[in-house]
This record gives C-alpha cells, sequence and structure tokens, in this order.
C-alpha cells in the first residue's frame, strides 16, 4: 500500500506487478510481483481442483446398481420419446403461450426453425448430464425438457437465448 500511494501509476501499477502483467519497477512492486508469482496459480489451481473434486464426487454418487439395471420387457418394447415440437405447444395453455412469445417471438424474433433447432440443443445437452443418468427414458426426457423451459423461461426475461449466447461468444 505504501509503495502504491508513492507510486506514479498508483493501483493499476501494483495490480499490473502482481498479476505479472508488467515487471516490476521498484521495491515495493517487487514484492507484489512475488506475491502474484506465488498466489495466483494457486488460487487458480484450488479452483479448479474444487470444482473437478465436485464433478468426480457427482459421478460417484450414483450407485452402480442403479448405472447398469436391466429393463423390464414393458420398457423395452417402448420407444423412446421424442423432443417436443415448440408449434404443437401454439394456442394449449396460457402458460405454454407466454413460453412460446418469450423464447419464439422474443428471443428468436419470431424464428420458429431456429427456435426449434436451439430448444433441441438444450434439451440434448441436459439430457447429457450425470443427475438424469439414472432415470428411465421418458422420465428423463421430460426432467430435461422441464429444465430446458425453465431456463429457457428465465433467459427470455431478458430476449435472450441461451443457446444464441453461447454461440455468439464462440470464436
Amino acid at each position: 500500500m505504501f509503495g502504491a500511494s508513492r507510486s506514479e501509476k498508483g493501483w493499476s501499477g501494483v495490480y499490473r506487478a502482481f498479476t505479472l502483467i508488467d515487471p516490476p519497477v521498484h521495491g515495493s512492486s517487487w514484492g507484489a510481483s512475488v506475491l502474484g508469482w506465488l498466489l495466483v496459480p494457486a488460487l487458480i489451481g484450488g479452483v479448479a481442483g474444487h470444482v473437478i473434486a465436485a464433478r468426480m464426487q457427482r459421478v460417484k454418487e450414483i450407485a452402480t446398481n442403479h448405472l447398469f439395471q436391466q429393463r423390464g420387457l414393458g420398457r423395452r418394447l417402448k420407444l423412446p420419446g421424442r423432443i417436443t415440437f415448440l408449434e404443437s405447444l401454439h394456442l394449449k395453455s396460457a402458460v405454454d403461450q407466454e413460453f412460446l412469445d418469450r423464447y419464439v417471438r422474443r428471443a428468436h424474433r419470431g424464428d420458429w426453425k431456429k427456435a426449434q433447432d436451439h430448444w433441441e440443443v438444450l434439451v440434448r445437452d441436459v439430457l447429457c448430464t450425470v443427475e438424469l443418468a439414472q432415470l428411465d427414458r421418458t422420465e428423463a426426457l421430460e426432467s430435461a425438457e422441464s429444465f430446458a423451459r425453465a431456463v429457457m423461461w428465465m433467459t427470455g426475461y431478458q430476449d435472450k437465448c441461451l443457446v444464441c449466447t453461447a454461440r455468439a461468444n464462440q470464436p
């Protein structure tokens, strides 16, 4: 703090030395640089380790006997469900109409084809999560669509689609 108050660059100079953007110029910035050299990789490694450990723990919590259960004859013969066609929700209920208004008309500017494509992408991505691995096909699809609908409902308040935003941010 003493060095930042005396430096002509102020706090930005200490920050740039701490984050190893600029080389240190005087004694106090050397101290900030050494602290940054030690602490920044440790903080990044700690966060990454925590995230990886949490994901591994969720996978370990699923009992093996649930993952490899043999399905009964009725469940084997039943065809898998299909992802909901958005146009089939038109004029069904007030809740469905509000969802379509936010998701198709606002977030996708009335482009039904693009809205359907993005709906299917999000439902597919939700279906590939560990949380739905224990459910059978029909329950998993219903849960994935329910979750996707909740996500799209929330982002619809900002007239945005999660998939559109993700695709726009890709390099």
